[in-house]
């Protein structure tokens, strides 16, 4: 990611992440974003949902290795997956 000399060390710090965020309230661990994760970064965990399904997780290392190509969103059928892609600055 190239700097921005206009921007503050913290902003660049904040465009520089990425993430994977799983909403607990709609994920029923059905797993498809697993499937189609390729680099296999997503898995179904032990940690149930209030509705009592399992939830998928990726560890913070995983999170480093993500790609950002936000397959997992796309196939999730109840919309609980958010991919944040790093930001360009």
């Amino acid at each position: 990611m190239q700097r921005n000399p206009e921007l503050s060390d913290v902003y660049q710090k904040v465009l520089s992440v990425k993430r994977i965020l799983i909403d607990e309230d709609f994920c029923k661990g059905c797993g498809l974003c697993a499937g189609a994760c390729p680099k296999k970064l997503l898995r179904i965990g032990s940690k149930l949902t209030k509705q009592g399904y399992p939830l998928v997780e990726i560890s913070e290392a995983d999170q480093e290795n993500c790609i950002s190509c936000a397959l997992c969103a796309r196939i999730c059928p109840d919309v609980a997956i958010t991919v944040i892609k790093a930001g360009k600055s």
